[in-house]
């Protein structure tokens, strides 16, 4: 899955569950971007994202 796919399904959990979710593109180093989804943050690399990476930043933003 690509990091736009998985930021369109981040996009749509939250507006499923009416979570807060901001993504910020200029926190992260290099090429990587900032997650805050109610409250928890973490980082997604770009690119390709592997199963096992999906479902990592799902757990850390408390949504699996």
């Amino acid at each position: 899955m690509k990091r736009e796919q998985f930021l369109r399904e981040l996009r749509k959990i939250a507006k499923d569950r009416q979570l807060h979710l901001e993504i910020f593109e200029d926190k992260g180093k290099g090429s990587h971007y900032r997650v805050k989804l109610n409250g928890k943050m973490t980082t997604i690399k770009s690119g390709e994202l592997t199963p096992t990476y999906v479902r990592l930043v799902r757990k850390q933003l408390g949504i699996d």
